[in-house]
């Protein structure tokens, strides 16, 4: 698990904001349940690397970038 969770709350909202999409159709997007994508946003929920992996995928960023390096 990616403990860093302040950091890829603020850039995982701000990559999903910026591209005009909700957390439901992130989810769908990069194959990660909408639950998920809300507790990632709120930091309340440690991420995986297959799930930052997921979701930079989504974004067409690279994994550092959602982590803030």
């Amino acid at each position: 698990m990616i403990d860093d969770k302040e950091v890829i709350a603020k850039r995982l909202k701000q990559y999903r904001k910026q591209s005009g999409l909700t957390q439901a159709a992130l989810g769908k997007k990069a194959g990660v349940d909408k639950n998920t994508i809300a507790r990632l946003e709120r930091g309340t929920h440690p991420a995986s690397l297959l799930t930052i992996k997921k979701l930079a995928e989504a974004f067409d960023v690279t994994v550092s970038d959602i982590l803030g390096r």
